[in-house]
């Protein structure tokens, strides 16, 4: 019989584990003795468990004798004069005795207590390193000239305060308000007495006069001043909203690279509502670049010969229209809407009559004069075209198939004049802004 060979008896080595504390962490000793309990053996699993400790806490009672003192005995018999009605006996003395040297250490606070630290608080896990010691270092520079200033800046601080309660009076913030513009309108000055609805303006300053007359730039004094514009709002073109939607495109909606397609001019955007508050967005264009032409004089309120040429189509009823097709959907992407308040945004546009007149681009007899006319901005929003690779991915090729049947291919465009209830809310946001030129010049 043939016998297998035993295996060789595997060598044992010794290792010694070392372990290395790298953060500690001192904890100050217990203030009393340890108590011993006695406790049930019940294996480790008992005692290993989460609710071992809650369940000791409940099961000892506190052995806390409190009486009606609270374990502070007062006796006020030895106190002199306190039965007089003399209390400066247990009241703190007026001027604070010297404190011993040796009680000293005893008032230091917690975080001056155990071994020093050199990190900050904020990163009480890392090594002291020279970006936390320079920052350590400059804050604590910092707060040593916050306090040695604080002491200086209190009677400044309340000196200025009882000066500037004047100034922060309403009647006197709308007299200075009142006063930039009698510094710009001279000849409208109100000189008369305060009443419910004229109010003088302050007393202008010699040195506000002149900043007036010789406007300086204030951080670039070598600039001199070329022309200025007076801010006014643009009355006739308050829309039944009373504010106007600024739409940009993430990219370009027509074939035309080279040269800007006039027919994005007078675009339209017909508003798909998807969920409450959440719309698409169907763009339509013109047909040809002659029927935008004839869309743009219609528009131009100084041509005279605005309605002498038909409009190239006419809808069912034999009205003449413009005809637009659907050029493509569109997604809203990013959005701000400040409806609440439509003036926190505007749009200025520069007019100069006689600028315009100069260079050709104008007419004497224009409605509106030298200013700069701003446009309040309700919304605006990026339009991002759908792409049907998306939609299917996400699931909604199918709605959007549905949807682009029911939309429409062609829209006729018929204009004719605003009627009475578009006439009343423009009329309400214009006296919002000028009320008595709404009442003189009528709707």
């Amino acid at each position: 019989m043939s016998s297998q060979p035993g295996r060789p008896a595997e060598r044992a080595y010794h290792q010694d584990y070392i372990a290395r504390i790298r953060y500690e962490n001192t904890m100050p000793p217990p203030p009393g003795a340890p108590k011993l309990l006695n406790i049930p053996i019940e294996g480790l699993n008992y005692y290993t468990s989460a609710a071992f400790a809650s369940r000791m806490a409940r099961q000892q009672p506190l052995n806390i004798e409190a009486d009606a003192e609270l374990g502070m005995p007062i006796d006020l018999v030895g106190m002199p004069g306190i039965f007089d009605g003399d209390e400066s006996s247990i009241q703190a003395p007026l001027a604070i005795p010297p404190i011993h040297p040796k009680d000293k250490n005893l008032l230091r606070p917690l975080s001056e207590l155990g071994k020093p630290k050199f990190s900050t608080g904020g990163h009480s896990f890392l090594r002291r390193t020279e970006y936390i010691s320079s920052e350590a270092k400059a804050r604590a520079e910092a707060n040593a000239h916050a306090a040695k200033s604080a002491s200086k800046s209190l009677s400044s601080k309340f000196m200025r305060r009882q000066t500037d309660a004047s100034k922060e009076d309403p009647m006197n913030i709308l007299r200075h308000t009142i006063k930039g513009f009698d510094l710009a309108n001279p000849d409208d000055v109100y000189v008369g007495q305060d009443d419910s609805t004229h109010l003088r303006g302050a007393q202008p300053a010699p040195a506000e006069i002149e900043a007036w007359r010789r406007p300086r730039h204030p951080t670039k004094p070598d600039l001199s001043l070329i022309d200025s514009y007076p801010v006014k709002p643009d009355l006739d073109a308050t829309t039944d909203q009373g504010a106007y939607i600024i739409s940009k495109f993430s990219g370009n909606p027509t074939n035309s690279n080279n040269e800007h397609d006039i027919r994005m001019d007078v675009g339209l955007l017909n508003p798909i509502e998807k969920a409450p508050e959440d719309y698409d967005y169907e763009f339509y264009l013109l047909e040809d670049v002659e029927s935008a032409k004839q869309m743009k004089r219609k528009y131009d309120c100084i041509d005279e010969g605005q309605g002498d040429e038909s409009n190239p189509h006419s809808n069912k009823d034999g009205v003449p229209a413009f005809r637009y097709r659907h050029h493509r959907t569109y997604d809203v992407g990013r959005q701000a809407n400040s409806i609440d308040q439509p003036y926190k945004e505007v749009a200025l546009a520069l007019h100069d009559p006689e600028l315009d007149r100069r260079t050709g681009k104008g007419d004497a007899g224009e409605r509106l004069s030298k200013g700069a006319y701003y446009y309040p901005i309700a919304l605006k929003m990026q339009l991002k075209p759908r792409r049907n690779r998306n939609l299917a991915n996400l699931g909604l090729q199918r709605k959007a198939v549905d949807e682009e049947t029911e939309r429409p291919d062609e829209i006729d465009l018929v204009l004719r004049e605003p009627n009475e209830i578009e006439v009343e809310r423009r009329t309400s946001h214009r006296e919002e802004l000028m009320p008595e030129a709404v009442a003189m010049n009528g709707a």
